[in-house]
Order: structure tokens, then sequence, then C-alpha cells
């Protein structure tokens, strides 16, 4: 049996009771360059990890700090598994100590401060520190990443559909930008752990519904970062809904292809685009991706339709888990990019079926 090799990366997490929590906690203990020193909890001080989540027996042999006893300032680089707010608290203090910071919150995802605070409902404490900081989206800022002192991890829902859309939006925009319509559905665990009669189980099961349609906080995500990409106007109508499913995202993409691009072979321009991706799988094309196809993995898969009666039409559909490659998965996936890692180490599980 070979031997794990030496841990490298010493690593704190802030918040780990959270479904983003444990899934860090999961993913960063099978890692094989990663030394986890540090686990903050203020409800859960003292309480050793593997006694809250039994998955991590045998794992993680820690118990929970509060953050003001954990040993943050030592780590090279610290995540935010928190509720917004709480990273951009923290930062200054732990970026004069050298330690490089993930946000898996909102706090570095959107850089409009105005914007921020309409959605988020407070200030932003450090407007210097996120001018500075990152947008975590290893596909499409690679050398960003690798250089960022401070990662914005994406929100699960635009991982969908800016990776859905990037092939037709970089170099050359070869959709609408002004009529680009996103239905998205994501499993319960989107919401968060914390209870709510709105994740019941009688609440939940056996049904199907909508929710932030008239304004969700991830399409000033979504739009601000398609007009970085483009410089053009950008009109989204972006629906997400709660499926009765744990884990899991299915995004359907509705563009109009710009008349230079409706003879294109979009299959081809998407599997050239995605060629050095390791996580975006393209799929041949017509085929139907299917959640489950992506649980407990990192990857993303896409696949492309066309309908013969309106070939102005492109409809891209995307799936991923929400919790890895929409949260946990894609953070672990920029600290290895941090780190001057492979991208997949630390995140070659295959997805799990049935």
């Amino acid at each position: 049996m070979s031997k794990r090799a030496e841990p490298v990366i010493k690593v704190g997490i802030v918040g780990g009771t959270g479904y983003t929590g444990v899934e860090l906690l999961r993913l960063l203990s099978q890692h094989p360059h990663v030394e986890i020193t540090a686990i903050t909890s203020r409800s859960e001080e003292g309480i050793r990890v593997a006694d809250m989540f039994p998955n991590l027996r045998g794992h993680v042999d820690l118990a929970f700090t509060t953050p003001e006893n954990a040993p943050l300032t030592s780590c090279d680089v610290v995540f935010f598994a928190t509720p917004h707010g709480v990273a951009m608290s923290q930062a200054q203090t732990l970026l004069d100590a050298g330690v490089r910071i993930i946000d898996l919150a909102a706090d570095f995802r959107l850089q409009d401060t105005g914007v921020f605070e309409k959605w988020y409902k407070m200030p932003h404490a450090c407007p210097d520190i996120l001018a500075e900081s990152v947008y975590g989206l290893p596909e499409l800022q690679t050398q960003k990443v690798r250089e960022a002192k401070v990662i914005g991890n994406p929100g699960c829902y635009p991982t969908t559909v800016i990776l859905g859309l990037a092939p037709l939006l970089k170099p050359n925009v070869l959709i609408d930008t002004s009529n680009i319509i996103a239905d998205a559905k994501s499993g319960v665990t989107g919401a968060g752990r914390g209870a709510s009669v709105g994740t019941l189980f009688s609440e939940v099961s056996d049904s199907f519904k909508a929710y932030g349609v008239s304004g969700h906080r991830h399409h000033p995500e979504i739009t601000e970062q398609i007009k970085a990409l483009t410089g053009q106007k950008v009109q989204v109508t972006f629906v997400p809904h709660l499926v009765p499913m744990v884990r899991g995202m299915f995004t359907t993409l509705y563009v109009n292809l710009t008349p230079e691009a409706r003879e294109m072979d979009c299959q081809a321009l998407y599997e050239a685009f995605y060629a050095d991706a390791p996580f975006v799988d393209m799929m041949p094309a017509s085929a139907l991706p299917e959640t489950r196809s992506v649980r407990a993995s990192n990857m993303l898969r896409i696949a492309l339709h066309r309908q013969a009666d309106n070939p102005d039409r492109l409809i891209v559909l995307v799936v991923q888990d929400n919790l890895v490659k929409g949260a946990s998965g894609q953070a672990v996936q920029n600290m290895n990019l941090m780190f001057d890692l492979p991208a997949t180490s630390g995140l070659d599980q295959v997805a799990i079926l049935p």
C-alpha cells in the first residue's frame, strides 16, 4: 500500500457545520497535499468533527473551535463556508499574515459594491480587497486564479450558466446577449443546512416550485460576468426552481444565434473550447445529461440541442452537483491552481450511481 503524500498546504475552514463546510471536509480529507489544521464553529465548539459527521470517522481528527481560538493565521489558505459578510470582516487580518482566502459566500463575487449592498443588505467592509479579488471560475480565469490572494468562489447557478454559455461569448459573441433564458433547478441542499419551513421534507417532497422569479441574488452575478466576457449589454431571464432531491443542479439555457453563427458547428466549437478542461464533459450532440451522472463529483456536463423548426435557437443543457462543482469542489479546484497543483488533485472522485 503506497504512502500518502506528505501534506504541503495547511488549510483552515471557517464555518464547518453547513453543507458546503462538510463537503470541503470530505474532499480535503482525501487530498494528497493538504493538512486540515483548523475547523471553526461557534455553536459546536469542542465537539469532534467525526461525532457530528460520522462519514468522516477515521479521516478528520479535529474538534470544532471558535474563530478566535483557531490557528487561522498560521494556515496557507482559509476557506470561508459561512454566511455572507463573514469573510470580508476577517480578510485583512488573514492577508496581513500572508494567508490566502477562498470565500464560498458572496463577499468577493460582485465587483460593484452598490449592487452587492442592494442584494445582500449590508455595506461592503473592504472594497479595496474586493477590487483585487478574483472571480474563481477556473476554466475561464486560470492564470488570474493562480496569482490570486482572494478568491470569490462563484455561485452554483452562475457556474452552470456561465460555463454553459462561455464558448458562445469569447473570443467572439455568437448569440443575442439581450435575450438569454436560463431555466434552472436545484436540489434542496442549495438552500443550506439551516432549518426553515420551506425546506422541510413534508413541504418539499412530491412537489416542484419556482422561487426568486422577480429577482434572485445570483442574477446580478450572472449578468456581471457575461458582460465582462462580452463587453455588451446583457439581458438574462433567470428563473430558479426547487426540486425534491438532496443534491444536483440542472440548467437549461435558451439562446438565439447570431446570423454568422447559424451555420457553425457548435458541437465542435464547445469541444475545442473545453478540450483542456478536466471538469467539463462535452457530451455527444443531442445527449440528455442527468443530475445523477455528476452526483458527488466535480464534473459538469454539457449537451447541445438544435430544433429543426427553429434553427436560430440553440438549447444548452448543463448538469452539476450543486455542492461540489457548484461550491466546495470548485473551491478546492481553485486552491489547487493557487498552489501550483494539478487542477484535479483530490477531485478525481467518480460520480455515484444509482
